[in-house]
């Protein structure tokens, strides 16, 4: 008969419990770690000095005016975040076709990033590179007339010279976002012709035409109008199927002169991410998307996840996977919750 009251221990040499026992051993053994030196906060700035506007898509998100954008970044770099992306939510009265308002000196949005380098210079300035904010149909580029498809080099060259007006702004980081072939050594090649060697750019290196940029198009108004399909940008963007076309895309932009290596989206992509980072010697971001980050709090509103923990995992699942950097927009919240402890 057995002897229920009694369990011989079994005979283990390793047990890997033990370094899970408790708090302070798993805080010993924890092998990945986000930091706020890792978190770039994206932000979208509208012209004007009026109040906040929600992001209704993205809670806790909003599109800012440049007096509402000098209050958040000196929030930001109180809390340990010290780099920021910027995104341009233009009026539909400033756009066209093409896009002419990104390359105007007039245009409102090179004021506000000199405003902001000016008033809080210790926070990196990290601007997208791309035409989708600034064109009445929301593509990244110029419409060829007989294909109706985006223009590859007309875009590369209306490209360089947002470029370089950004960086004359005082942006620290160009960021293209487009996915036009030859992109990142025509920037690289007109920044340093008109003195801009200091500028970096980080490369959209894997930019995937993904399901999940809906909520970020409707931040920077370029999204279509409701019951109409969503843009199809296949012919610019990546295939989600494809990982070796990926590893190409970014070794061309390595060789053309990027200084990081992005893959947009991240949770979805953390394969990609990996591959990436076993290919390069550059630094490697990752671009936790808004879609991401608004089905994370879609699930806790309704109460099936808990949103910290599920924030949390998300963003030590893109680190482990191999990202130095993280574009993400729970940035703060991230920074909120470590300066607390």
């Amino acid at each position: 008969m057995i002897n229920s009251a009694y369990t011989p221990p079994l005979d283990l040499v390793r047990r890997p419990r033990r370094n899970r026992q408790n708090a302070a051993i798993r805080a010993l053994v924890r092998e990945t770690r986000v930091h706020a030196d890792d978190l770039i906060q994206p932000l979208f700035v509208k012209d004007g000095n009026g109040a906040p506007e929600a992001v209704g898509p993205m809670p806790g998100i909003e599109r800012l005016s440049v007096r509402s954008l000098l209050k958040e970044v000196g929030q930001l770099a109180d809390l340990g975040i010290r780099a920021i992306a910027l995104f341009p939510s233009i009026e539909p009265s400033l756009k066209d076709a093409r896009g002419k308002f990104a390359i105007t000196e007039k245009n409102w949005f090179f004021s506000a990033i000199h405003l902001l380098k000016k008033e809080i210079p210790e926070v990196l300035i990290v601007a997208d590179v791309a035409l989708d904010p600034y064109t009445t149909h929301g593509h990244d580029g110029v419409l060829d007339s007989t294909t109706g498809d985006v223009a590859n080099d007309e875009t590369v060259h209306i490209l360089t010279q947002y470029a370089t007006l950004l960086a004359a702004a005082g942006t620290d980081v160009v960021a293209p976002s487009d996915m036009m072939d030859g992109r990142i050594g025509a920037i690289r090649d007109e920044l340093d012709k008109e003195g801009y060697t200091h500028t970096s750019i980080l490369a959209y290196a894997a930019k995937f035409a993904s399901a999940y940029y809906g909520p970020f198009r409707h931040a920077v108004g370029s999204a279509k109008t409701k019951g109409a399909p969503s843009l199809d940008k296949s012919t610019y963007q990546l295939d989600p199927a494809n990982l070796r076309e990926a590893l190409l895309e970014a070794r061309l932009d390595e060789d053309q002169g990027a200084d990081i290596l992005m893959v947009k989206p991240a949770g979805l992509y953390l394969d990609v991410i990996s591959a990436v980072k076993g290919s390069t010697t550059l630094p490697v971001a990752a671009y936790q998307v808004s879609g991401e980050y608004a089905q994370i709090h879609a699930a806790a509103q309704a109460g099936w996840l808990d949103l910290d923990r599920a924030r949390d995992e998300s963003l030590l699942a893109i680190k482990r996977a191999g990202a130095d950097i993280i574009l993400t927009y729970f940035a703060k919240d991230i920074a909120k919750s470590l300066k607390n402890g």
